[in-house]
């Protein structure tokens, strides 16, 4: 019997792609004038790819960095200002798609329902606050804050305690294959993949299911 369900965020219940779109907006308008469209597409794909780089990493200055070696700005942030300007604006570049929440409030009428995330209490806090997930979830865990992050157990099972089920009551849904199922598994804990690009599982690690979108999870829960 299943009695709890506990998310990931970034890329599972957020769109980190689409906010990371929003956030290069954002840059151009601050630090560029007048880019044409073509190199307009160049940069972005670069952006995207230095934050890749740098993803699970508090400090973005390097991330800012190579971007602005690669493309001088007209404006540039020094060094001291990029972590403020991140996470200023970074939070607010997200949004929750309706269907999602939709998915998440169908769930809790059956179980109850967290999140645990990696990064920093100060963003991860301020995303979940501007996309309301705050008023769906009833446990939310962040790594910063509990000191111990994904795929390490011990944050898993700080969620099966806060929520009050055993590990085989509780199915864990991420996009991470390593972090989120890996580390779920460590805790006995049934993962599902969240997969919605369909990327190739090239580790040792077979999650409990595999679902490419969030309608898929609802017969796990039945």
């Amino acid at each position: 019997m299943i009695k709890a369900a506990i998310f990931d965020l970034d890329e599972t219940l957020l769109n980190r792609d689409k906010a990371i779109e929003q956030m290069f907006l954002i840059i151009l308008d601050k630090c560029y004038e007048d880019v044409k469209h073509s190199v307009k597409n160049e940069m972005l794909k670069k952006f995207k790819e230095y934050d890749k780089e740098s993803y699970g990493h508090n400090d973005k200055s390097k991330v800012f960095e190579s971007f602005f070696d690669e493309f001088p700005p007209k404006y540039k942030l020094l060094r001291n200002e990029i972590q403020d300007f991140w996470n200023n604006n970074f939070p607010h570049c997200f949004t929750i798609n309706p269907s999602t929440i939709n998915i998440v409030n169908t769930l809790k009428m059956q179980v109850k329902v967290a999140i645990i995330t990696n990064g920093s209490t100060q963003r991860q806090k301020a995303k979940i606050i501007n996309t309301m997930l705050n008023c769906c979830f009833e446990v939310i865990i962040i790594s910063e804050e509990v000191g111990f992050s994904k795929p390490d157990k011990r944050i898993f099972e700080l969620a099966l305690n806060k929520l009050n089920v055993k590990p085989e009551e509780a199915l864990f849904v991420g996009d991470d294959i390593e972090k989120d199922i890996g580390g779920c598994q460590n805790a006995n804990i049934k993962g599902i993949w969240f997969n919605p690009h369909k990327n190739k599982n090239d580790t040792d690690i077979k999650p409990y299911a595999e679902v490419n979108s969030f309608d898929g999870l609802l017969s796990y829960f039945s």
